[in-house]
C-alpha cells in the first residue's frame, strides 16, 4: 500500500512511499486526504513520465550553472566565447537570480530579469547574451528533468541589430600587405582571400592545403568545411612555405616558437602592434576580422549564390543574407568580377586609398 499511517507520530500521521530512479522513496504529510492526493499525482506523473520534476529543481541557479559549464561551455564554446559568457554571467545574472532554485525560474522572473537589465542600461546585446546563457542553462535542466519546461524561451529577447560590415578591397588589403614581413602578409592573405576566422587560419595545418582547396575547421562550431583556394592565395602559401623550412604536412601554418598554436594574448598581441600599425600606415582603419569579409564580398562580386557564399563562409544562408545584404543589392550581375583577376589587378597597382566597401568598378581600382 503506497498510503499508510506513521504509527506514534501526531503531527504528520500519513506517510506517502512511492520507488523512483531504482530507489524507495517517501514523504509524510498531515492529512490522509492530502496523502491521498500526493499519491494520485505520484501516479499521474508516472503515466505521464513526468515523475522526476516531483522534487526537481530544487538546485540553486548558481549551482546548477557549474554543472553546465562543465558539460556543455567547457566542451562545446571557444576560449573566447567563454571569457565572455562568463563575464556576462557574473555581473548581470549572478546577482540577479543565481539565489533562486531551478523551479523558481518562471518566465515572469525571465520577465522582469529583462526590464531589469533594460533599466540598469545594459545595452541589448548584453541583455541579449544574458538571456541566451540562461536559456542554455535552463535547457540543460529540462534535459536533466530538473523543470517541466524551458522558461526563458517564452520570454522575448532584445533585438539585435545587424552590423553593417565593411569588406576592405583587394587594393587595400595589397597595401597593408605591402607594409608587413612574408610571415604577416601570408596571414593577412589567408584572412582576406580565404574567409577564414582568425581562430581558423591560427589553427589550420599544412595538410589543409590541398591543390584547389583548403580544409577549414572551425573552433566555433566544432565542423569542418573546404573553401576554394584561389590562386593567388595558393602562391602566396607556397612562397611562405618555402620559407618556413618546408614544414611537414601536420606542422601549422603559423605555430608560435614552441610548435604550439597561438593563445588568445599572441592573437591580441598581434593584431594591436603588427596588424593595426600596418594598417594605420596606410590609412586605414581596420581590425583582421574584417578581412573575413573581404573574401565574401569578393565571392558575391564573382555572381555566387548565397547558398554558396554561405558555405564557404561557414554560416548559414540566413546569417549571410542578414550580415551581406548591402554587398548584395549593390552587386550588378552585368559587371561580374573573377576574384582571382580582382587579386591580381590590385597587386599590379600601388595605391594608397581605395573605397573599403568594393563596388563592380571600386573592387579592383582605386577612385
Amino acid at each position: 500500500m503506497s498510503v499508510e499511517r506513521v504509527s506514534g507520530a501526531r503531527s504528520a500521521p500519513w506517510r506517502v512511499r512511492w520507488r523512483q530512479g531504482g530507489r524507495n522513496r517517501s514523504k509524510v504529510v498531515g492529512r490522509k486526504a492530502d496523502a491521498v492526493a500526493f499519491d494520485a499525482e505520484i501516479v499521474r506523473r508516472r503515466r505521464l513520465g513526468t515523475l522526476a520534476e516531483l522534487d526537481g529543481g530544487t538546485q540553486l541557479v548558481s549551482d546548477f550553472a557549474k554543472e553546465w559549464w562543465r558539460t556543455y561551455a567547457e566542451p562545446e564554446l571557444a576560449v573566447s566565447t567563454r571569457r565572455r559568457y562568463a563575464e556576462v554571467f557574473d555581473l548581470h545574472l549572478l546577482p540577479r537570480v543565481g539565489g533562486y532554485t531551478l523551479r523558481e525560474v518562471t518566465p515572469g522572473v525571465v520577465n522582469d530579469l529583462r526590464a531589469d537589465l533594460k533599466l540598469a542600461g545594459v545595452g541589448a546585446p548584453t541583455a541579449r547574451k544574458a538571456l541566451f546563457i540562461l536559456q542554455s542553462i535552463m535547457s540543460l535542466a529540462e534535459v536533466r528533468g530538473l523543470v517541466g519546461r524551458n522558461p526563458v524561451k517564452a520570454v522575448k529577447k532584445p533585438r539585435q541589430k545587424s552590423r553593417e560590415v565593411h569588406p576592405l578591397a583587394p587594393v587595400k588589403v595589397e597595401a597593408v600587405r605591402a607594409a608587413l614581413d612574408l610571415g604577416d602578409a601570408t596571414l593577412v592573405s589567408l584572412l582576406a582571400y580565404a574567409g577564414v576566422r582568425p581562430s581558423e587560419a591560427l589553427h589550420l595545418r599544412w595538410r589543409g592545403v590541398r591543390e584547389r582547396t583548403l580544409l577549414v575547421y572551425s573552433t566555433k562550431t566544432h565542423k569542418s568545411r573546404t573553401v576554394r583556394l584561389l590562386p593567388p592565395l595558393a602562391t602566396d602559401l607556397d612562397e611562405w612555405r618555402m620559407a618556413s623550412g618546408r614544414p611537414s604536412d601536420e606542422s601549422l601554418l603559423f605555430p608560435r616558437a614552441d610548435e604550439e598554436p597561438w593563445k588568445d594574448h599572441d592573437y591580441r598581441n598581434w593584431r594591436k602592434r603588427t596588424f593595426q600599425p600596418a594598417c594605420e600606415g596606410v590609412g586605414i582603419s581596420a581590425i583582421p576580422y574584417d578581412l573575413r569579409h573581404s573574401f565574401v564580398s569578393l565571392l558575391i562580386y564573382e555572381g555566387l549564390s548565397i547558398v554558396e557564399v554561405a558555405r564557404q563562409a561557414g554560416h548559414s544562408p540566413t546569417v549571410c543574407l542578414s550580415t551581406y545584404a548591402h554587398c548584395f543589392e549593390e552587386f550588378d550581375p552585368a559587371a561580374r568580377i573573377p576574384a582571382e583577376d580582382a587579386i591580381r589587378a590590385a597587386r599590379t597597382r600601388s595605391v594608397p586609398q581605395a573605397e573599403v566597401v568594393p563596388t563592380p568598378e571600386g573592387a579592383i581600382s582605386a577612385p
